[in-house]
C-alpha cells in the first residue's frame, strides 16, 4: 500500500511539473516532430529535447546522491518519504531550469551555446533518470553507487568533454580556461 501511495504522489509531482512546463511554453517534444530513445550527439539542437542524452547520466548521478543524502539527513524518514523529497527536489529543479533565466545562464557560462532549455519529455525522462539512480542506491553497496557515479562522470567527461561536475563548476563560478578545453 505504502508503495502505491508513494507511486501516486510521485505520479502527482511530476504531472503537476509537465503541466507548469507546458504553461511556461516548453514544448511537449522536439519541434522537429521527432522523438528519439537517444540523441548521440551533446551539441545538436535536438539536445535535451529527446528521451535521452549525454546529459542524462547526470540524473542517475542526481538519484545517486539524493538517495544517499537523504539517508545521511533523515535516516528514520520511511524510504518512501525520501523518494518522494527527491522527485519532488528533481521536478524542481526541472523547472527552474527551464526559466530563461537558467537558461540564459547556460547560454552564457557553459559550452551550451545555443541552449534552449528541455522538452517536456526530456525533461520526464531526466526525472526518471533521476528515480532510477535513487532507486539503484537503495540496492546497491554506497561503494558501488560511488564507482557507478564515478565511471558516469569519467564516460561524459570523455566522450562530450562535460559531466555534472563540470555543469555545476561552469553555472557557478565559469571558467575560461574550462570553458576554452571544452569547446575543443
Amino acid at each position: 500500500m505504502k508503495r502505491n501511495r508513494t507511486l501516486l504522489l510521485s505520479l502527482v509531482i511530476v504531472g503537476a511539473a509537465a503541466a507548469l512546463l507546458l504553461a511556461m511554453g516548453r514544448p511537449p517534444i522536439c519541434t522537429c516532430g521527432t522523438v528519439a530513445l537517444w540523441e548521440p550527439s551533446a551539441s545538436s539542437a535536438r539536445t535535451s529535447q529527446m528521451l535521452s542524452d549525454w546529459y542524462s547520466p547526470s540524473h542517475i548521478i542526481h538519484g545517486l546522491l539524493f538517495y544517499w543524502l537523504l539517508w545521511l539527513a533523515f535516516r528514520r524518514w520511511p524510504v518512501e518519504h525520501r523518494f518522494l523529497a527527491a522527485v519532488a527536489v528533481e521536478t524542481a529543479w526541472e523547472v527552474i531550469e527551464n526559466t530563461p533565466m537558467v537558461i540564459d545562464r547556460y547560454r552564457e557560462a557553459t559550452i551550451a551555446l545555443g541552449y534552449n532549455g528541455d522538452s517536456v519529455i526530456n525533461s520526464m525522462s531526466d526525472i526518471a533518470m533521476m528515480a532510477l539512480g535513487f532507486l539503484a542506491a537503495r540496492r546497491l553497496p554506497i561503494w558501488v553507487s560511488v564507482v557507478l557515479a564515478v565511471t558516469l562522470e569519467l564516460a561524459a567527461l570523455l566522450v562530450i568533454r562535460d559531466n555534472l561536475t563540470l555543469n555545476i563548476i561552469m553555472l557557478l563560478a565559469p571558467n575560461d580556461a574550462i570553458r576554452a578545453w571544452q569547446a575543443g
